[in-house]
C-alpha cells in the first residue's frame, strides 16, 4: 500500500464502528494462538474510548485501517492500544503510528511512555523492542514495557 493514501487524524465518535472493525480484524489473527481467548481490545466500547481519550485513526480510501488510543496520567503517557488492519501490516504504518505516539507524548511534556501487550504476541514484543522500548515486567498474560521520550 502506498503511504500517500494514508491520512492520520483525530478520531470522531462516528469513527467508532470502523475503528472497532479494524481492531477486531487486526487482533483476530491471534485467536488460534490464544486458543480462542479474546484480547481486551476486541471488547472495547470505541465510542466511549473516543469520547474519553485521545484517539487517532488512519484512513485509506475512506476506510479506517489503523488506530491508536493514548492515556495521559500525571507522570506518564500510556499507549492503551495500537493496531493496523491486516492488509496494511508490514507497510510501515505501524511504525508511523508509533512515531505519532512518541511525538504526542513529547508535545504534552511527558518523558516516559508505557504499554502492555499479550505475552504470546511475540511479533509485537519484538517490534516494540526494535523501536527502543524495554521490558519492565510480565505476568501470566502481559508483558509491560516502557520507553523514555
Amino acid at each position: 500500500m502506498n503511504q500517500r493514501n494514508w491520512k492520520i487524524r483525530k478520531a470522531k465518535v462516528d469513527d467508532a464502528k470502523g475503528l472497532k472493525n479494524c481492531m477486531d480484524l487486526a487482533y483476530s489473527k491471534y485467536l488460534d494462538r490464544l486458543e480462542g481467548e479474546r484480547l481486551p481490545p476486541m471488547d472495547v466500547d470505541y465510542e466511549a474510548e473516543i469520547s474519553s481519550f485521545p484517539v487517532w485513526v488512519v484512513e485509506s480510501d475512506g476506510k479506517i485501517v489503523g488506530g491508536l488510543i493514548l492515556m495521559f496520567e500525571d507522570d506518564q503517557a500510556t499507549l492503551a492500544n495500537v493496531a493496523v488492519h491486516p492488509d496494511f501490516q508490514g507497510t510501515g504504518l505501524g511504525r508511523m503510528l508509533m512515531d505519532l505516539v512518541e511525538s504526542e507524548a513529547k508535545h504534552r511534556g511527558y518523558t516516559e511512555m508505557r504499554l502492555a501487550t499479550h505475552v504470546l504476541l511475540s511479533e509485537n514484543i519484538s517490534f516494540y523492542l526494535h523501536l527502543g522500548w524495554s521490558e519492565i515486567g510480565r505476568d501470566s498474560t502481559r508483558v509491560y514495557m516502557r520507553k523514555s521520550v
